[in-house]
């Protein structure tokens, strides 16, 4: 059965690991209702990064989707489901 989930991914080495980061919401992006990604820019281009997202799916597809995740270093994340 399809429901929701609000994740927030956080990675403190953004200019390390954007491409694998990206690869993997690309895989999953059927997944992804909503992103939003939050970073210092302008003057100072940070390289920590907050991108939150509404999910939906199966159950099953959302752990596939927790577990590429933890592949990726540095980066941290939490599951909110509504």
């Amino acid at each position: 059965m399809a429901h929701e989930t609000i994740m927030a991914i956080r990675t403190d080495t953004r200019r390390d690991n954007a491409e694998a980061l990206q690869k993997v919401l690309t895989e999953y992006g059927c997944n992804i209702k909503l992103r939003l990604g939050l970073h210092e820019a302008g003057d100072r281009c940070s390289d920590s990064g907050l991108i939150l997202l509404v999910l939906t799916g199966p159950q099953e597809e959302i752990a596939r989707f927790e577990e590429a995740l933890q592949q990726v270093a540095g980066v941290q994340y939490k599951t909110m489901a509504v």
